[in-house]
């Protein structure tokens, strides 16, 4: 059977928990259109992030790989269109690294464009009642460093798809400030909407424009 790979971070910044580690979790093993997915937890530190990734992508074989991160701060899943070459993180990572506007590949291009149905993903999850939008930047934390690492990679698996989607906090993470509430989203509807990007990225053609590549 053909395979997904789907990857969520651990925990990082001092938390316990990282919604995208727990809906990929719920999705290990289930079948997606004839796919079957296979989910990898990844390190939240930029050089052992990349390590895992490539790890992974030996030992499933994806015909097409979704890495997951958390955004807090964001109300909607949101599909990430281009990963940029730099790292500059505004905390340490998980094993204290801080690179400041470092380039991740130094021979590399400016970006990589998402080679998901970026478009069809967000237009299907807000049709099925889960709020979604496409996104133009990664951040230029540890997501957008295994975004751009993944795309990078594969540059040599011509055949594979792949790109980064970015999910909001879980209700528990969600923080009163002034009486304001921050944005969350259950797990479960995240866990849907994952599983229907999937379906889309699977049954859906790459669109047309500039969706797929790299700029430079």
């Amino acid at each position: 059977m053909k395979k997904v790979l789907l990857t969520g971070f651990e925990a990082f910044g001092g938390a316990d928990i990282n919604p995208s580690a727990l809906a990929a979790e719920k999705l290990d093993g289930r079948t997606i259109a004839n796919h079957q997915v296979v989910a990898a937890i990844l390190p939240c530190a930029f050089e052992a992030s990349l390590v895992e990734l490539k790890r992974q992508l030996r030992r499933v074989q994806p015909e097409l790989v979704i890495c997951v991160g958390q955004a807090g701060g964001r109300k909607a899943i949101t599909v990430e269109r281009v990963a940029l070459n730099v790292d500059d993180a505004p905390i340490a990572d998980n094993l204290g690294a801080q690179p400041i506007d470092q380039p991740i590949a130094k021979r590399g291009p400016v970006g990589y464009w998402s080679t998901l149905p970026i478009k069809s993903i967000a237009l299907a999850l807000n049709e099925a009642g889960i709020e979604a939008a496409v996104s133009e930047t990664a951040g230029t934390f540890v997501c957008n460093h295994v975004f751009y690492g993944l795309m990078h990679s594969l540059k040599r698996r011509p055949n594979v798809r792949g790109g980064f989607v970015h999910v909001p906090f879980i209700p528990r993470q969600a923080k009163v400030h002034k009486k304001h509430r921050e944005p969350s989203m259950p797990l479960s509807r995240i866990v849907r909407g994952l599983e229907l990007a999937i379906r889309v990225a699977i049954l859906t053609p790459e669109e047309s424009g500039k969706t797929g590549g790299a700029t430079h």
